[in-house]
């Protein structure tokens, strides 16, 4: 609907056209006189009524003719090319999405064409066997298809369309479970650190620093020595490295965009000091065949380790010591339940693992429960040996 504002003996008139990426709102302007003097009000209000009806069908023909022409396929180029918000992983993994099932389930219809029907077929269509037979978990489903609702939140916020197809109320997405965070408990903690003082010094700093840290993966490998202050047991986390297939190992900031402090304990300092003697000599001895770089953990040459190096070298160690398989990021999970148990304030726990709200952290307050409880056994058994007595 047009916006009519009058202005002396004129009115200017503004109709509504979208959105640009950065938020701009777009509009199409234009002036009216009344074409005669001495004519009424309602002979005014009839004719204003005719042009700014007149005006609105010449912008929508014009104007946004090509909009509503616009593919979901073209849409998704769009939308890629203004997504700059998104990590280089994330983008990769959105634009793979869009390629192989976005677009060749329904990128040759138009926007304004796809209606709540044609969404869940899509999500019908995402929890079909694939040609071996295997199909995604729900929470695959789920993630995809915020994908899908991101690209048109953007086409209604940029006036391609008047509706959005997309809002969950009106479809039916499959039940996800709740996600089950694996933490190592207090005895297995020992035994995984007994296992791995015959391990390489390098990897016993980086197990050590992320159980100590609650670091994530890209973070610990991004771990530069001028990042750590040895004499104040402090270690500033700002940047995580990442790979794309194809490419070389790239750095970019942390998952939140904000860097913070982590103090570590003193055992950790001497353990970090021994390893930059013995990464120092390593230096030496490759001579002109070490790259340059500050980097903590590092390959054969000096290039910063392979972020996927962590997960194997972690799963392979496991199974050479006969410990029960977790994923490497359970040491994250393990480095926020240790502490909570061990009556660290939720706030403190939050902040060293990087996390922008509390929230977040709460998902580990469970354990603290399943902690009661065995603390309130303690007394039990107490109670059970007193009337043994």
């Amino acid at each position: 609907m047009a916006n009519i504002t009058k202005r002396g003996n004129s009115y200017r008139i503004r109709v509504f056209v979208g959105e640009e990426p950065n938020g701009e709102k777009r509009f199409k302007t234009t002036t009216w006189k009344p074409p005669r003097e001495g004519m009424t009000k309602r002979q005014i209000d009839r004719a204003l009524t005719e042009y700014v009806i007149g005006f609105e069908k010449r912008v929508y023909d014009g104007e946004l003719a090509e909009t509503y022409k616009t593919t979901l396929a073209e849409f998704c180029d769009f939308y890629l090319s203004h997504k700059k918000t998104l990590s280089p992983l994330t983008l990769e993994m959105y634009k793979s999405l869009i390629e192989k099932k976005i677009k060749p389930y329904f990128g040759f219809k138009k926007l304004k064409d796809i209606k709540t029907p044609h969404v869940q077929g899509f999500i019908d269509y995402l929890q079909k066997p694939n040609e071996k037979g295997k199909t995604v978990s729900a929470s695959t489903v789920h993630r995809e298809f915020q994908v899908l609702q991101s690209i048109f939140s953007l086409a209604y916020k940029l006036g391609y369309i008047d509706k959005l197809p997309t809002e969950k109320r009106r479809l039916e997405l499959p039940i996800c479970e709740e996600e089950q965070i694996e933490v190592f408990d207090k005895d297995e903690v020992i035994e995984l650190l007994r296992c791995l003082e015959k391990e390489p010094l390098m990897f016993q700093v980086l197990i050590h620093l992320a159980i100590v840290t609650g670091c994530r993966r890209g973070e610990l490998v991004a771990l530069q020595w001028d990042l750590i202050d040895l004499d104040e047991g402090i270690v500033t986390i700002k940047q995580s490295n990442y790979k794309r297939t194809g490419e070389v190992i790239s750095t970019k900031s942390t998952k939140t965009n904000r860097s913070r402090q982590v103090a570590i304990p003193a055992y950790l300092c001497d353990m970090l000091r021994k390893y930059r003697a013995e990464q120092n000599a390593d230096r030496l001895e490759q001579g002109t065949n070490w790259k340059a770089g500050n980097w903590l953990f590092t390959q054969w040459d000096g290039k910063p380790m392979h972020p996927t190096t962590p997960t194997k070298w972690f799963s392979k160690f496991q199974a050479r010591n006969g410990i029960p398989h977790h994923k490497f990021h359970s040491l994250r999970h393990t480095s926020a339940t240790l502490l909570l148990i061990n009556d660290t304030d939720i706030k403190t726990v939050s902040s060293r693992l990087g996390h922008t709200k509390l929230s977040t952290t709460s998902r580990y307050t469970h354990f603290l429960k399943s902690a009661d409880r065995e603390a309130a056994n303690v007394f039990s058994a107490i109670s059970d040996q007193a009337n043994a007595n």
